[in-house]
C-alpha cells in the first residue's frame, strides 16, 4: 500500500512540474536535453493534450531508440504519427502510421493507424495534372484497411476517401483525352487517341462523375475523324459516329450537351444517306 501511495504521489509531483514546465517558454530547451526519460515522455503527452504538436513530436522523435521495447514504446510511436498528421504533415504521419502497424499488427491503435495510414496518403495526393503513384498508392491502403477491419466505424470514411481519389484519377484520365482531342490531327491521330483513353477510363471507372464528359469526348472523336477522313473511309466512319451517337442518347437522354449531340447525328447520317 506505501508503495502505491508513493508512486500515485510521484506521478502528481511529476505531472505538477510538467505543467509548470510547459508554462514556460525557457523550460522546453531543458526538456529536450533532459535525460529523464519518464519526465520526458509525461512532457511530449502534455504537449500533445494542449495541441502542441511540433514540440510532441519533437520530443518524442528523439525518445524512440530509449523508449523502443518498453511499455510506452507502442503509444509513443502512435502519439508521433498523430504529432505530423495533426501538423498535416502527412508524409511524415502515413510513414510513422505504417510503421506503427507493421510493429504491432494486434496493437491497441492498430485500427486507427491502418486508417490514418491511408487517409494521410490520400490528403498528401497532388492535382490532378501531375503524377498520380501516390493517389494509387493511398487507395490501396485505404483498401487494405477495409479488408483488415470491415466493421470499423471508419469504413464509410474510407470508402468515400477512395470514391474522391478515384474521381482525382478520372480527372487526370479526362484532361490528357481532351488534350488529345485538342491536339487533333497534330502529328498523327490523336482523334484516336482521345478515343482509346476516354473508353478506357470509361471501364476502368464506370461510375465517374466525368462519364458525360468522357463519353462526349468519344462521340466528337468518332464524328472529327469521319469529317477528316478519306473518302473511302468517310460513309463507315460516319456509320461509327451514328452509332456513337445512339450509345450517348441511351445512357444521357438529356444531356446538357444536347444541341451538340444532336447536331452530330445530323451531319453524320446525311453523310451515308445519300
Amino acid at each position: 500500500m506505501r508503495i502505491i501511495l508513493n508512486e500515485m504521489k510521484r506521478n502528481i509531483i511529476l505531472t505538477i512540474l510538467i505543467a509548470g514546465a510547459l508554462s514556460s517558454c525557457g523550460e522546453y530547451n531543458k526538456i529536450l536535453k533532459s535525460t529523464d526519460y519518464e519526465y520526458k515522455y509525461e512532457a511530449a503527452k502534455n504537449y500533445f493534450a494542449n495541441g502542441k504538436y511540433s514540440k510532441s513530436a519533437t520530443l518524442l522523435e528523439d525518445m524512440l531508440i530509449q523508449l523502443k521495447g518498453t511499455d510506452k514504446a507502442e503509444e509513443s510511436l502512435y502519439m508521433l504519427a498523430m504529432s505530423y498528421y495533426n501538423q498535416e504533415d502527412y508524409s511524415t504521419s502515413s510513414h510513422y502510421f505504417t510503421t506503427y502497424y507493421n510493429t504491432y499488427p494486434k496493437g491497441q491503435f492498430t485500427e486507427l493507424a491502418r486508417f490514418h495510414a491511408g487517409k494521410s496518403l490520400g490528403l498528401d495526393t497532388p492535382e490532378p495534372r501531375l503524377d498520380q503513384s501516390g493517389t494509387y498508392k493511398a487507395i490501396q491502403e485505404l483498401q487494405m484497411f477495409m479488408e483488415y477491419f470491415p466493421q470499423s466505424s471508419k469504413k464509410q470514411e474510407a470508402q468515400d476517401m477512395i470514391f474522391a481519389l478515384q474521381d482525382k484519377l478520372v480527372q487526370k484520365e479526362y484532361l490528357a483525352a481532351k488534350l488529345y482531342f485538342d491536339l487533333g490531327n497534330y502529328m498523327g491521330n490523336n482523334y484516336q487517341s482521345c478515343v482509346i483513353t476516354a473508353q478506357n477510363a470509361l471501364k476502368d471507372y464506370p461510375y465517374a462523375k466525368l462519364r458525360e464528359d468522357l463519353s462526349i469526348l468519344v462521340l466528337r472523336s468518332k464524328y472529327q475523324m469521319a469529317v477528316q477522313s478519306i473518302q473511302e473511309k468517310k460513309v463507315e466512319r460516319f456509320r461509327d459516329a451514328v452509332d456513337e451517337y445512339y450509345a450517348f442518347k441511351n445512357e444521357f437522354p438529356d444531356s446538357k450537351y444536347s444541341k451538340e449531340v444532336e447536331k452530330i447525328f445530323k451531319e453524320s447520317s446525311k453523310e451515308f444517306k445519300d
